[in-house]
């Protein structure tokens, strides 16, 4: 069975940091396009950053350019979301996703189950 586990979340202040972790279980992700999305209480999903299956190309959204850093280590099947200069806005539900296709037509196949990232000011 496929899976995508999720760490690294928890409470912090504002201006803090945070990395979260992605660790998936099969070995062909590593050919496959991984993304970060996240859900703050009564919003929709939202995109947050990806990265192509060799990291060789990445994407953000506005609210987290500058201060989100998505990287992923194909040895270890991990992606992962550097967070700095945290701000309550950014506290959310945060998820994985993997894709094969993702990049070209932000289709996301299998998804994690979430980690909490909650932001105090």
């Amino acid at each position: 069975q496929v899976q995508l586990v999720e760490s690294g979340g928890g409470l912090v202040q504002a201006g803090g940091s945070l990395r979260l972790s992605c660790a998936a279980s099969e070995r062909s992700f590593s050919t496959y396009t991984m993304a970060w999305f996240r859900q703050a209480p009564g919003k929709e999903r939202e995109f947050v950053a990806r990265i192509t299956w060799n990291g060789g190309m990445t994407s953000y959204a506005d609210s987290v350019k500058g201060r989100f850093t998505i990287s992923r280590d194909n040895a270890k099947n991990t992606v992962y979301l550097q967070m700095n200069s945290l701000k309550p806005e950014d506290t959310a539900v945060y998820y994985c996703a993997v894709g094969r296709t993702a990049w070209g037509t932000g289709r996301y196949d299998y998804w994690g189950q979430g980690t909490q990232v909650t932001v105090s000011s």
